[in-house]
């Protein structure tokens, strides 16, 4: 056999030494000089540079890691630590370990890094330990309702790092399978690609003024056969790798072998699979053997630590359907039902019967046999109007494929919410997965339609939907759901001018971006318009709009298709 003992030979002169007796055995050793690209160096851990200690279970003759006390488990955590904390709005939220945090030995943690898909709301998860002072920087998708992180963030005393829920979710993944960086589709010609986000403002000084702004991703071009043979632009976004990670499951055995509920996977099984320490709050401690192996989510391997979950599940926004015969409202004022919630969303008067004109229109945009995400708001009423024949599996974003309609009265679970937080069912033939499965899903092109709403579009698809001056939502899934409008058709639903009577849909967008041409439909309550290689057209009109009017009350120059017909 040729023996090569210089790594640093280039591959070439491997080939031109070989014997053909030779080359099944000939182990070759490509140089760095030879690759195509530079060799990068990568930093995954936000914080702490020294791992912490690990807690030490009891029992240190068996494997055990059961704690007594939730208090004991969390005794390493230092006032700098980088935490995970699972759960997608209230459900699978891991409020123990949470609450714990609270007590007052643990009141020197004053600088904690966390990182959630969201924070909780201002009395419950994360946002009590914001109340606290306890949390300097936090990164997630979304602030949503959470006014407390809002103003601590416009004040100054909290830094926000917001990142794509599907982003956030592989990030996490990465670094949790030892992969310090890779491509997406999602935020490329965005404020996420160029760092235009501020991050962290002034305490003290001018109102607005900036001390910190987002990091800039860089961009690669790489073939994509969907694009034709042609090549697709991509943004890096490096790993996360934490210090701790607060999970909540539903059973969990002295081995740390730990199964999920339904939606309550969401981000705790990809987190506790990250951390360098991972402790588990469970519903259910069971015997060693108790869980099915193929029903292991999380596997004990990555937990250090299991305690008993002591806190009632919570439920954020509880939607009923009625029972045949009852009266459309169940008389409790937290309660919502479905006729209810139409009626809230679409409003009165004139306003609801534009808005039920447009999700009428939005139930037509369904195929037999499609797999479709829809949008918070308005698109989730669109299956409300859907035709009888039609049968559409809906997806979730935070793991589900196959929502079945709102619950019966005492019914509700809070392990099933969508993703707007409502209370779901599940349709047969459902499944449920974690939300860096979910997002998987999105990313890849396996669904076939996103129906979203919009704050501006632009003639050439161009989507504004994530923030208006003044106000932090986050960007929740929609960054990724628009992410590859080659193989997932975009369609926007939204009123044809805003509040002011100006028009939504514009030349250019004003409003920071979701993504670049990545409309293919966009329906209004007086016309519909399609987007063709970058043209805007006027396919179909209210009954009783004229063209003119149309074109009054539209910023985008467009085209009236020659085939014009009355909207269906």
């Amino acid at each position: 056999m040729t023996s090569i003992a210089n790594p640093r030979i280039p591959f070439r002169l491997f080939v031109m030494a070989m014997r053909p007796s030779s080359v099944a055995h000939l182990y070759l050793h490509i140089s760095k000089s030879a690759l195509s690209y530079p060799s990068r160096h990568f930093s995954t851990a936000l914080n702490t540079p020294q791992p912490p200690h690990h807690p030490t279970p009891p029992e240190a003759k068996a494997i055990n890691k059961l704690f007594s006390s939730p208090s004991t488990a969390l005794q390493s955590l230092t006032p700098t630590s980088t935490l995970l904390c699972g759960g997608f709005g209230m459900s699978g939220v891991p409020d123990t370990l949470i609450n714990t945090l609270l007590l007052p030995q643990f009141s020197h943690l004053t600088s904690l890094t966390a990182i959630s898909n969201n924070a909780g709301t201002p009395t419950s998860g994360l946002g009590l330990l914001l109340q606290k002072g306890m949390i300097k920087r936090f990164m997630g998708s979304y602030v949503g309702e959470n006014r407390l992180l809002e103003k601590m963030y416009l004040d100054g005393e909290v830094a926000l790092e917001l990142v794509p829920q599907g982003t956030l979710a592989e990030r996490i993944s990465a670094g949790g399978r030892g992969v310090p960086a890779f491509f997406t589709p999602a935020g490329v010609g965005t404020v996420v690609e160029r760092g235009e986000i501020p991050v962290k403002y002034r305490k003290e000084g001018e109102s607005g003024e900036v001390e910190e702004w987002g990091r800039k991703r860089e961009t690669r071009w790489f073939a994509d056969e969907a694009a034709g043979g042609g090549r697709r632009e991509y943004v890096m976004e490096e790993a996360i790798r934490a210090d701790f990670a607060f999970v909540k499951a539903w059973q969990a055995d002295r081995l740390g072998n730990c199964r999920f509920r339904y939606a309550a996977q969401n981000f705790n099984g990809v987190m506790g699979r990250n951390a360098r320490c991972t402790i588990v709050e469970a519903e259910e401690i069971v015997e060693v053997g108790a869980i099915e192996p193929g029903s292991v989510g999380l596997p004990g391997i990555y937990v250090q630590g299991v305690v008993r979950s002591e806190m009632a599940k919570g439920i954020e926004k509880l939607t009923l359907r009625k029972q045949p015969g009852q009266a459309e409202s169940v008389g409790e004022k937290e309660r919502v039902t479905p006729g209810e919630k139409v009626a809230a969303v679409l409003g009165q008067g004139e306003t609801a019967r534009k808005r039920e004109r447009i999700v009428r229109r939005a139930a037509k945009e369904f195929k037999n046999g499609m797999y479709a995400n829809l949008g918070i708001g308005t698109p989730m009423l669109a299956p409300s109007f859907l035709d009888k024949d039609v049968s559409v599996t809906l997806q979730s974003e935070n793991g589900i494929l196959g929502l079945g309609p709102y619950p019966l009265p005492g019914q509700e679970d809070a392990d099933l919410i969508n993703a707007g937080k409502e209370t779901v069912t599940l349709a047969p033939g459902a499944s449920t997965f974690g939300s860096e499965e979910s997002f998987g899903m999105i990313r890849s092109g396996r669904i076939d339609l996103t129906i979203l709403g919009a704050m501006q579009v632009s003639q050439t698809g161009d989507l504004a939907n994530w923030m208006l001056p003044g106000k932090v939502k986050g960007f929740g899934g929609a960054m990724d759901l628009v992410s590859r409008p080659d193989k997932t058709r975009v369609v926007v639903v939204m009123e044809h001018c805003d509040k002011k009577g100006r028009p939504k849909l514009v030349k250019e967008c004003e409003f920071p971006l979701t993504g670049q041409a990545c409309v293919s439909r966009i329906i209004t309550e007086l016309a519909v318009f399609d987007i063709r290689e970058g043209e805007l057209r006027l396919v179909e009109v209210a009954e009783g709009v004229e063209v003119a009017e149309v074109r009054a009350k539209t910023g985008a120059d467009f085209v009236v298709d020659d085939e014009l017909r009355a909207m269906l």
